[in-house]
């Protein structure tokens, strides 16, 4: 496959950049189902042949163009914008116009070769739109308590019934989340194995059965970690730059998110990761960083049991 398609994805439109040889094309489509077709025509005037098309990851913009594209048989890779960005950083890149980052991602591909996605099963799909509409009806929620507790008395009532909506939509879409699971066997036996973790709760399962989805798809459990963002970074340049690691936020903030708070009551109730703790706080470390090192510990334990197929058990951890 000697063709590399870039695309750099907006949300009413996309730029693409085809590189064969040294030579690059371009256009400009929308970004509906118009735009797809038109993209399709104008590949087959320039080749016919499938492609591997390259685009970053960047929310849910770019998710129907990366599946009708699989659909017609080209290689997607979806990669993340931290790796873009290092990379036309490495090439001294000093353009930045949707139509340059279409040439530099196709540009990458051509020279990294990033593995191939597949997108996810239908069941998982719909638990993603499940989750992130969760997360939406929570940020409302807060939002709105935010403001009650400095509106005027004018409009509180108006307020008030609308947290009494949101709290509704709440509960419906978390009973809709634990239906879903429980209606598809492949989830469901996920569920029970994440749930003997000790730490883990309901809601953080969910997140992780939605966007983590196979672990066969991470060579191991730091690449998974790094996946969420949760791989440590150091700063360290002769004597003269030494900051404290930090970890890397390039991959998914919800999940990070998620993550959090059970990996705090992890570090009192589960035992590897109370020990891993301990140890930790005895070497001087901040509470911050100790959490952070639980998260990706309790990480690595999902990864373990997923993969293993078997129950969490702390003495083969």
């Amino acid at each position: 496959m000697d063709a590399y398609l870039g695309i750099d994805i907006a949300k009413r439109k996309f730029d693409v950049a085809l590189l064969v040889g040294a030579k690059f094309k371009s256009k400009v489509c929308s970004n509906d189902a118009a735009g797809f077709a038109a993209l399709t025509a104008w590949l087959k005037v320039h080749g016919g042949g499938p492609v591997h098309v390259c685009m970053e990851a960047t929310g849910t913009y770019g998710v129907a163009l990366a599946e009708y594209l699989y659909d017609q048989g080209h290689r997607i890779s979806i990669v993340n914008p931290a790796q873009i960005k290092a990379f036309g950083q490495s090439l001294l890149t000093r353009n930045k116009t949707d139509a340059s980052d279409a040439k530099l991602i196709a540009r990458f591909a051509a020279s990294h070769h990033p593995p191939p996605w597949q997108p996810p099963p239908l069941e998982v799909k719909l638990l993603q739109a499940l989750v992130r509409r969760l997360a939406a009806l929570q940020e409302m929620q807060q939002q709105e308590q935010n403001r009650l507790a400095t509106a005027d008395p004018l409009v509180q009532a108006a307020i008030a019934r609308h947290l009494q909506f949101l709290a509704a939509e709440i509960d419906a879409t978390r009973r809709q989340i634990h239906d879903h699971i429980d209606h598809h066997p492949g989830l469901k036996q996920k569920q029970r194995l994440l749930d003997t973790i000790p730490g883990i709760g309901e809601a953080t399962i969910a997140q992780i059965l939605a966007f983590i989805g196979e672990p066969t798809a991470f060579a191991s459990a730091r690449q998974l970690a790094a996946f969420v963002g949760l791989s440590p970074r150091q700063q360290q340049s002769g004597t003269a730059v030494q900051r404290p690691a930090h970890i890397s936020k390039t991959g998914s903030a919800a999940l990070r998110r998620a993550l959090y708070m059970p990996a705090v009551v992890a570090c009192r109730y589960n035992p590897i990761i109370k020990a891993f703790c301990t140890r930790l706080k005895a070497a001087g470390k901040p509470s911050l960083v100790i959490v952070v090192a639980a998260m990706r510990k309790l990480l690595h334990i999902v990864y373990g049991v997923l993969k293993s197929r078997q129950p969490f058990n702390p003495r083969l951890t």
